[in-house]
């Protein structure tokens, strides 16, 4: 049966089904328009639910039994342990163990920590993944070999597909560090301590059945709680659910490179020059090393002008939590945890507020706070011409990477990526990129170590730069520049077969993958 294709707003060619069921093409920023009423799941009755509360069950297969687990069943999972996730390999093996087919596994994030997971792609107990594939995952799905499509959504958009009916979850299985047997649980405290789990809050507000899994099990009641045992079913005690040591996962330290701290130290200035850096603002910077280098910078320019943000949006790390406790910064608003430092933190401020992707990303809901953001910092695997941007695939078409919330962020006032010129002498900046992910309108600013360029739509920036002496550079300066170091890049090669659909943050399409050509 042949694939019928349309093409969507900027000029992708985009399949009118996915997975057998019909997809929606990006038609612009802001032009889709939701109707109907959120999905929820089947009403509940405490008459099917201990009077005393305990929730407990012998172990993770008995309660993927008792919760149901059928073929074809979706599956999902949060990713708070990120590189130290124990839980994701284990319901999977015992869904292969149960004989279980044509699973779709709907985790907030992948890690290289879950590469065992192929085995069950390749024998037939998971269909497809609908989530972020990192890696051996990512490089798995590249090459053709998962059995249906994967669809990539950014952290926003994973709530929205839930609370739309886009995706139902058929069974939610949550690693919690700390919980009651009636189901509260939170990531806070415990030997597992990862922070927040808010990337579960979507999964157990509308999934069917919630299994929340502990290796801490603490008398009722659960405090705080940052999931409600009114939403579980089952509550399951292990040994151990997470590694916390792994929630690092190797991107929480300052870079070292020369080219990358110029960037860093370029795009303070470039913000302070152009009024952005003044008290009362806010801002949003990643975990990678220039982006952390960058918060470190900022430090330095609002003590010498004695002046503090109103909050930082997190991933948090020790670098954003020693701003909060130095008064420079009066809220971090977590998003993700991404160091011990931020775990203790959130723990023990209580101006270090847990959040989800609800208040902070979702963009079927009235408002959120990604909007409220002065100053964005993003990195990105490829920009182009138009500034159109990829954080999904490299440019040999590999898909490696997750959306994450990078797509919900650039409704920021000002979207910033610093960026490498070029990376492996491979020319950063394109005429196209291989995968858009989100759309050059909403894309502000590119740094690079030999140049600044900004949107041309952005009238305001051009005219407080003019006479700046921060070198500044039409992006079509900065393309010819890495040209003329690296030559002209080859485009990636691909195969007819769609590997992967990215989403953007409304529930359109707006690209695909497609298998490598070997």
């Amino acid at each position: 049966m042949s694939v019928k294709f349309i093409e969507n707003a900027v000029g992708r060619m985009i399949p009118e089904e996915i997975n057998g069921k019909p997809v929606i093409p990006f038609m612009g920023v802001g032009k889709y328009k939701p109707e109907g009423r959120k999905f929820a799941p089947e009403i509940s009755t405490c008459a099917d639910y201990p009077l005393d509360g305990n929730k407990l069950v012998p172990n993770l297969k008995e309660a993927l039994i008792k919760a149901g687990i059928k073929d074809g069943m979706t599956i999902s999972t949060h990713h708070h342990f990120r590189n130290g996730d124990l839980i994701a390999v284990e319901i999977f093996k015992i869904a292969q163990e149960l004989g279980i087919k044509d699973l779709v596994w709907y985790p907030s994030a992948s890690f290289p920590c879950q590469k065992p997971i192929i085995e069950q792609l390749e024998n037939g107990t998971i269909h497809h993944i609908e989530g972020s594939m990192n890696g051996p995952l990512g490089r798995f799905a590249s090459l053709g070999k998962m059995k249906g499509v994967g669809v990539l959504r950014s952290h926003g958009g994973r709530y929205q597909a839930v609370q739309d009916g886009d995706v139902q979850i058929d069974i939610a299985v949550i690693a919690a560090p700390t919980a009651d047997s009636f189901g509260n649980a939170n990531g806070v405290e415990g030997p597992s301590a990862c922070g927040l789990l808010g990337f579960a809050l979507a999964d157990s507000q509308y999934a069917d059945k919630v299994i929340v899994v502990t290796d801490n099990l603490v008398d009722f009641p659960c405090i705080p709680w940052q999931i409600h045992g009114n939403y579980v079913d089952y509550v399951v005690q292990m040994g151990q659910v997470g590694i916390p040591e792994k929630i690092i996962s190797g991107t929480t330290q300052i870079t070292k490179s020369p080219d990358r701290l110029l960037i860093a130290e370029m795009t303070a200035k470039f913000c302070e020059e152009v009024g952005l850096i003044k008290d009362g603002f806010s801002f949003q910077a990643g975990a990678g090393g220039t982006a952390l280098s960058i918060g470190v910078f900022f430090g330095e320019i609002m003590r010498r002008k004695g002046i503090k943000a109103r909050f930082a949006r997190g991933g948090s790390n020790k670098y954003l939590v020693d701003m909060l406790e130095k008064g420079l910064v009066e809220y971090i608003l977590d998003g993700q945890t991404f160091d011990l430092d931020g775990v203790r933190s959130m723990r023990d401020n209580p101006h270090h507020v847990n959040t989800s992707p609800f208040t902070s990303y979702n963009y079927h809901g009235k408002g959120n706070f990604a909007g409220l953001l002065d100053i964005v910092i993003l990195g990105a695997t490829e920009v182009d011409v138009n500034f159109n941007a990829n954080v999904v695939t490299h440019s040999d078409g590999y898909l490696l990477h997750g959306i994450g919330g990078w797509q919900n962020c650039l409704f920021g006032k000002n979207v910033i990526l610093p960026i490498p010129l070029f990376r492996d002498r491979i020319p950063v900046i394109r005429d196209e990129v291989t995968t858009i992910c989100g759309p050059g309108e909403l894309i502000d600013i590119i740094v690079t170590e030999r140049g600044i360029a900004i949107n041309p739509l952005r009238k305001d920036l051009l005219d407080k730069m003019k006479n700046s002496k921060l070198p500044i550079k039409t992006i079509h300066e900065l393309k010819e520049e890495a040209e003329r170091i690296c030559g002209k890049p080859k485009a990636a090669e691909f195969e007819e077969k769609i590997i992967a659909a990215i989403k953007w943050v409304d529930g359109t399409v707006i690209d695909v993958v497609k298998q490598v050509k070997i």
